[in-house]
């Protein structure tokens, strides 16, 4: 992370806007941690066999209907 500039003053979160920002750091770094893992593990024994994957098609399909119970439609 560079360093901010002499001249610039940063502003402060307030406490609970923080504490969010937090929260979502740390999440982001379980992701990250997790995703880090399953590249390792290809790595080291190859990629799983066709049987055992899932289609991308079937990836999408489901997120897309995790982030419509998420957010519901306008109407």
């Amino acid at each position: 992370m560079p360093a901010p500039a002499a001249d610039t003053a940063r502003q402060q979160l307030d406490p609970a806007a923080a504490h969010a920002v937090r929260a979502y750091a740390a999440r982001t770094r379980a992701t990250a941690d997790q995703f880090a893992g399953v590249l390792e593990d290809i790595a080291a024994n190859g990629l799983p066999p066709v049987e055992e994957c899932t289609p991308w098609e079937k990836l999408r399909e489901q997120h897309l209907a995790r982030l419509a119970r998420q957010r519901p439609a306008v109407v």
